[in-house]
């Protein structure tokens, strides 16, 4: 899988994240790289699994709405006389 296409903004805000869950949770100090390091490898592991998940979402909305655009047009059906 690609490397995680963070900003500059979003990966400093994931470190700080990680680093204080990490030293509240296990009372572990990880520094800038340490961090950097594990959020690579949680979005390379994790990564693909939620895009397929928001794939798997996207396709049963477009189904929903396909459906939904089905029935408006079965209503829109005009009675044929006998």
């Amino acid at each position: 899988m690609a490397k995680p296409d963070f900003s500059p903004e979003q990966l400093a805000a994931l470190v700080a994240a990680v680093q204080k869950h990490v030293d509240t949770e296990y009372d572990v100090k990880l520094g800038r790289f340490e961090a950097e390091s594990l959020i690579e490898f949680m979005a390379g592991t994790l990564g693909a699994l939620h895009y397929n998940r928001g794939l798997h979402d996207a396709q049963a909305l477009f189904a929903r709405q396909v459906e939904s655009l089905g029935d408006a047009i079965y209503q829109l059906e005009r009675p044929v006389g006998s």
